[in-house]
């Protein structure tokens, strides 16, 4: 009687590099929620995606030899212009997925810093890449389609200030 050997991910080099993917935990990435008064209550600051034109939170992936609330700010700037001060501790996360070439999607985890708006340039990084909107927070609640950011949003409302 013959038994049938296990594979190993090493004997197939096409997947070696598909492996990673799914072996590691979720990846990180920093968002910064942005926030200024408003009339009622205050406003956030959402941007649209490059390719599907949803609305979420300025990310992107941690910088190399920066706190991650240094990241946060970085990402503000790049994609919306906005200068602001960041409280170095997070305020929360959230999971999400990153949308990469070719339709394939990553798990990642989203640490989420708020900044305190002071100003916005008129130019910055990613001007035209993106549209950047000032919504009150109950209207930003709505407007985001991400199940999960609006759960976090929702559920830091009293932190928004």
């Amino acid at each position: 009687m013959r038994f049938a050997r296990s594979i190993s991910v090493q004997e197939f080099s096409w997947l070696q590099g598909l492996g990673g993917l799914f072996l590691k935990p979720a990846r990180l990435q920093i968002a910064a929620l942005c926030f200024r008064p408003g009339d009622k209550e205050p406003e956030i600051l959402l941007v649209s995606t490059r390719n599907t034109g949803r609305l979420i939170l300025p990310k992107g992936w941690p910088e190399k030899d920066k706190p991650a609330h240094q990241t946060a700010i970085i990402e503000a700037y790049e994609e919306a212009g906005v200068v602001g001060k960041a409280d170095p501790r997070p305020m929360g996360s959230f999971r999400s997925y990153k949308g990469l070439s070719e339709g394939l999607k990553i798990r990642t985890k989203v640490l989420v810093f708020k900044i305190r708006f002071e100003k916005q340039l008129e130019e910055f990084p990613e001007i035209g890449q993106r549209r950047c909107v000032w919504l009150p927070l109950s209207e930003a609640m709505e407007a985001v389609e991400e199940p999960a950011l609006k759960r976090f949003l929702r559920s830091k409302r009293p932190q928004i200030r």
